[in-house]
């Protein structure tokens, strides 16, 4: 990943930190990776633990952030936090993976979309 993907990606998961904490959530880890790959957020959300992906766009010209999560990251956030629950034994009872969605133009902050529960899996929450 470039430089400049790099800090874009790390301002929407600062900007979206921020966005879940204004909101209650209490952060557990940020860039959570095992083999299988990464998660950006883990929170707690009162008694559910939240496996956040953070979507950032500059424009809309790719489509917006939250469609840009494909079937094949879904899988892969799937794998990794079931990986995050067998290293964690102290995880909450009830799992759900969200989406923040931050858009940005010319540098300026036009919208932070949070999508709970936005990826589903019947073995999974």
């Amino acid at each position: 990943m470039n430089p400049g993907r790099r800090d874009l990606g790390a301002f929407g998961e600062r900007v979206a930190a921020a966005h879940l904490e204004a909101k209650g959530y209490r952060i557990r880890a940020r860039n959570f990776r095992c083999r299988e790959g990464e998660i950006d957020i883990v929170a707690e959300d009162g008694d559910c633990l939240v496996f956040v992906e953070v979507r950032t766009r500059r424009g809309d010209a790719l489509g917006s952030p939250a469609e840009s999560v494909t079937v094949a990251k879904q899988r892969r956030l799937l794998t990794v936090a079931k990986a995050y629950l067998q290293e964690h034994a102290d995880a909450l009872p009830n799992q759900r993976i969200d989406v923040v969605a931050v858009e940005l133009s010319r540098g300026r902050l036009l919208a932070v979309q949070h999508i709970e529960g936005a990826i589903a899996d019947r073995e999974f929450g």
